[in-house]
C-alpha cells in the first residue's frame, strides 16, 4: 500500500481506464480486470501514481456501464471481485493507488432499488422521482442529456419517473435520507475493501429544486441548470457524505461537474468546507461547440482557450485545486481535436501534454493518450455504440434537421467513441487488445500508433509524459508555483510561468503549424537558466522563434 501523505494527490498523476477497451484476456472481445492486472508494468513504467477505473459494476449496458443494477459487485463481463482485489494489490505494490468510478445520480432502472420503487413499496418508492404528469405530457418541460425529455413513463406506471439521462437511468433522490445514507454505505463499503477514493459522475445533479418546476432551457441539452443542477442542497449533501465517508481516511474525491464556475468550483474544493479535493469542469471543453452544440463544432479559438484555463488557473490557485485534462472517456481524442493528428501529430500531442501538465493542479492522462493515440475517424453509423451518438443521429437525421453527410462529419469528429476504441498494445490485427472480435472496431492506424513502438522510442509521446511526470514528482515547483499567464492575446502561443521561493519555471508552446515569436516575454528571462524539457532540439537562445508544435521548458534559478 503507498505511504500515506498529506494532500498526495495534489504530486500525483491520475491514469484513467476505460476498461472495456483497455485489455482483453479472455478473448470475448470486451476488456477485463485481469487484462488490466496484465497491463501493469505499462503504468509503472509511465509512473503514474493513481489509477481511476471507470465504472465495472453489473450493469444493463445501456450507457456503457454507467447504468449501474448492483453498487457491490463486478459485472462477469469484468471478472469478480477476487479480480478486483488482485487488482488492487498489484497497483498498491507498484505504489499505485486506485480510485472507483462512484455513479450517485442515478442508477440503472435494473437495480433493486428502482424495481421496488416502481412497485410502489414503502421504503423505496421516494427512492426516485415519480411524478404525474400534465395535460399535454411530462411533469415539466426539462430536457435529458442523451436527447428527448427527462421524463419517461412505462407501460403499467401511473406517473413519470425523472432520468436527466437515458429513460434507463432513473435519478435517485437525494432528498430522501435513505437514499444519502445507502450511498454512503456503498462508498465505505468499496473504501473499507481498498479503494483510494472517488470519481465521483455528475455529482452537482444530485440536488435539485425540489419543486422541479419548468425553466429556461440552458446548453447543448435543453437541461435547466437554475433548477436541476447545483441545487440548494449541494453543499450539504457533499459535507455530509465527507464527514459520514471520507473524515480520518486518506482518500482522494473528484467531482465531475458540468455547470459549474469558478466561484463555486472554489467553494466545494476549500478544504475548509471539507466537500471535495478537485472538480472537474467543462469550461474549456464546450468552447468548440458551435450553435448546434457538440455535434457541430466550430474551430478552437485559442485566445478563448487560454482565457478559460487561465481564469480556472486564477480562482482556484490559492483557495481549493485543480483537476487538469484534455482527454477522458466523454470526450475526443485531444490531438485531433486541439493538435494535428497528421503532419504533427507527435510534435502536437508532447506540446499539448506539457501545457497541460506544467500547470497547477492534478493532470489526468486517459488511456492511449500518453501514445498520442487519436480519433477513429469512422464514417459509417452503424460502427459506433454510444448512445449519445446514436440518439444525436437519429433525432437529426429523422426530423430532417441535416443529412446524412453533416451528421456524419460531427460525429466523426465528437463522439464520444472517438475515446472509446481499443488501447493500442501493438501493430497486430487487433492491436493487441484482444484474440477476439473487439466490441468496437480498432483503429486501422494501429500500425503506426501503439504502446510497443513507443516505449521502443525513446523521442515519442509516451517517453514525454514519462518526463513530465517525473518533473512534478520531483520539482515542487510543477506542484506549488504560483501561475502567471503570459501573451494572452497571441493566437497561436501559450506561455505562462510558475514561481516557488525565488525560482521561475517559463512554459512557451506553439498551438499552430507556423513558427512563432516569443520575444514579446523577454522581461522573465532570467540570466542563469537551463532547458529542462522541450519538443525539438535546444535552442542557442531561451527566446528563440518557437518551431511549428514546439514547446519548452526552461528553469531559471
Amino acid at each position: 500500500m503507498p505511504e500515506p501523505s498529506a494532500e498526495w494527490w495534489k504530486s500525483g498523476v491520475v491514469y484513467q481506464i476505460y476498461p472495456s477497451s483497455f485489455s482483453d484476456s479472455d478473448g470475448d472481445g470486451f476488456g477485463d480486470l485481469p487484462g488490466i492486472i496484465e497491463r501493469l508494468d505499462h503504468l509503472e513504467r509511465l509512473g503514474v501514481s493513481v489509477v481511476w477505473l471507470s465504472p465495472v459494476y453489473p450493469s444493463p449496458w445501456d450507457d456503457n456501464g454507467y447504468d449501474i443494477s448492483d453498487y457491490t459487485d463486478i459485472d462477469p463481463r469484468f471478472g469478480t471481485l477476487d479480480d478486483w482485489d488482485r487488482l488492487r494489490d498489484g497497483l498498491h505494490e507498484r505504489g499505485i493507488r486506485l480510485v472507483m468510478d462512484l455513479v450517485v445520480n442515478h442508477t440503472s432502472d435494473r437495480h433493486p432499488w428502482f424495481t421496488a420503487s416502481r412497485a410502489g413499496e414503502d421504503d423505496r418508492r421516494d427512492f426516485y422521482f415519480w411524478r404525474p404528469g400534465r395535460e399535454d405530457g411530462p411533469p415539466n418541460n426539462w430536457g435529458a442529456v442523451f436527447s428527448g425529455p427527462a421524463w419517461s413513463r412505462s407501460e403499467g406506471d401511473d406517473e413519470y419517473h425523472l432520468h436527466l439521462f437515458s429513460p434507463s437511468q432513473p435519478d435517485l433522490n437525494w432528498e430522501n435520507p435513505d437514499v444519502r445514507h445507502a450511498v454512503h454505505d456503498v462508498a465505505r463499503w468499496w473504501l473499507d475493501r481498498g479503494a483510494d477514493g472517488f470519481r465521483m459522475d455528475v455529482i452537482n445533479f444530485i440536488s435539485k429544486n425540489p419543486a422541479l418546476p419548468d425553466g429556461p432551457v440552458v446548453g447543448d441539452h435543453g437541461l435547466f441548470t437554475e433548477h436541476s443542477i447545483n441545487g440548494p442542497r449541494l453543499h450539504e449533501f457533499l459535507h455530509e457524505m465527507h464527514r459520514e465517508v471520507f473524515t480520518g481516511r486518506d482518500t482522494l474525491t473528484v467531482g465531475e461537474m458540468p455547470g459549474v464556475s469558478v466561484e463555486q468550483a472554489r467553494i466545494h474544493t476549500n478544504p475548509a468546507n471539507r466537500e471535495l479535493d478537485m472538480v472537474f469542469q467543462f469550461e474549456h471543453v464546450d468552447l468548440d461547440h458551435g450553435p448546434g452544440g457538440k455535434f457541430d463544432p466550430r474551430p478552437l479559438d485559442l485566445v478563448e482557450f487560454k482565457a478559460s484555463m487561465n481564469r480556472w488557473q486564477k480562482g482556484l490557485g490559492e483557495v481549493g485545486w485543480n483537476s487538469l485534462y484534455l482527454n477522458n472517456h466523454d470526450q475526443p481524442r485531444s490531438v485531433s481535436r486541439y493538435g494535428d493528428d497528421g503532419r504533427y501529430r507527435v510534435e502536437s500531442a508532447k506540446t499539448l501534454a506539457t501545457t497541460l501538465h506544467m500547470m497547477k493542479g492534478t493532470p489526468y492522462v486517459y488511456q492511449g493518450e500518453e501514445i498520442g493515440m487519436t480519433n477513429a475517424h469512422m464514417d459509417d453509423i452503424a460502427d459506433y455504440r454510444d448512445l449519445e451518438t446514436l440518439n444525436h443521429y437519429r433525432t437529426m437525421v429523422a426530423t430532417g434537421r441535416v443529412d446524412h453527410e453533416t451528421a456524419m462529419a460531427g460525429i466523426s469528429r465528437m463522439s464520444r467513441d472517438n475515446a472509446r476504441t481499443p488501447m493500442q498494445w501493438d501493430s497486430s490485427e487487433q492491436a493487441g487488445f484482444t484474440s477476439g472480435t473487439p466490441w468496437i472496431k480498432v483503429n486501422p492506424n494501429r500500425t503506426e500508433i501503439n504502446a510497443e513502438a513507443a516505449v521502443a522510442d525513446p523521442d515519442s509521446v509516451f517517453h514525454h509524459y514519462r518526463r513530465l511526470i517525473e518533473l512534478r514528482r520531483e520539482d515542487p515547483i510543477v506542484v506549488y508555483g504560483r501561475y502567471s499567464p503570459l501573451m494572452e492575446d497571441d493566437p497561436r502561443v501559450f506561455a505562462y510561468t510558475r514561481e516557488w521561493e525565488g525560482r521561475r519555471l517559463l512554459v512557451l508552446a506553439n498551438w499552430s503549424d507556423r513558427e512563432a515569436s516569443v520575444e514579446e516575454v523577454e522581461d522573465v528571462v532570467r540570466p542563469e537558466g537551463r532547458m529542462l524539457l522541450g519538443t525539438h532540439p535546444e535552442p542557442e537562445r531561451v527566446l528563440a522563434p518557437l518551431r511549428p508544435w514546439e514547446s519548452r521548458v526552461h528553469l531559471f534559478d
